[in-house]
């Protein structure tokens, strides 16, 4: 308990240092930390949207029953409640729209990269943390540039005969008729913001273990205060 009237004692400076830099180090490692978890989530957030066929679906009042995903789609056949489902990733062939294909290619690229993300996790043994900081966030930018593209370019493919047969003859580019967007679409959207906010902070941190070697590099060679 502090006298009143006391003298107090201050911290060295060097000391004062020592403190906030140990300080700063550990708010550094528990904000990596929940960047990298958050990271892997946002993978499984893309490889959902990318495997999921419920990007587009039925309505009350649409033709026929069915579902439409990135490049795998059911539709009914209007006689009984059996749905006839095609598409495959790996057959482009059977994807019903040019504009499908473009955005099955951008979102499996986001998937890719936010993977290769992960695995540079890595790197974090054999380079300097604030270079696998900055790479990471390189990645995540262009995962979220792809997610971007693959969600501008998925309504492009409404005109398809297919789309048509399900949503109904009102269907056209970027109106979807009797159809209704459903959630993995939305999921998707959601997945750029996480894209753009893992990007910004990889910079962030990657900056900031910049800062703390040259405040190391400082003291090691005495010139620090």
């Amino acid at each position: 308990m502090m006298v009143p009237g006391a003298p107090t004692t201050m911290l060295p400076a060097s000391e004062a240092a020592k403190i906030y830099q140990t300080n700063y180090v550990r708010n550094s490692r528990a904000i990596g930390v929940l960047w990298a978890i958050f990271t892997i989530l946002f993978a499984i957030v893309n490889v959902v949207c990318f495997i999921q066929p419920y990007w587009i679906g039925d309505g009350m009042d649409t033709p026929q029953a069915g579902y439409f995903g990135l490049f795998h789609y059911c539709i009914g056949n209007g006689l009984s409640r059996d749905l006839t489902c095609q598409g495959s990733f790996m057959e482009f062939s059977t994807i019903p729209s040019g504009a499908f294909k473009a955005a099955s290619f951008f979102i499996g690229m986001s998937m890719a990269l936010v993977i290769g993300c992960i695995g540079c996790f890595t790197l974090f043994f054999f380079c300097s943390t604030g270079t696998v900081y900055k790479i990471c966030g390189w990645i995540q930018l262009a995962a979220g540039t792809c997610l971007i593209l693959g969600c501008m370019i998925y309504p492009d493919g409404w005109d398809s005969d297919e789309v048509k047969r399900m949503c109904g003859e009102q269907t056209d580019k970027y109106t979807l008729g009797a159809c209704s967007v459903r959630w993995a679409y939305i999921l998707a959207i959601m997945g750029i913001m996480d894209a753009l906010i893992l990007s910004f902070l990889a910079f962030v941190l990657g900056n900031r273990q910049d800062g703390l070697m040259a405040d190391e590099l400082l003291d090691k060679t005495g010139n620090s205060i």
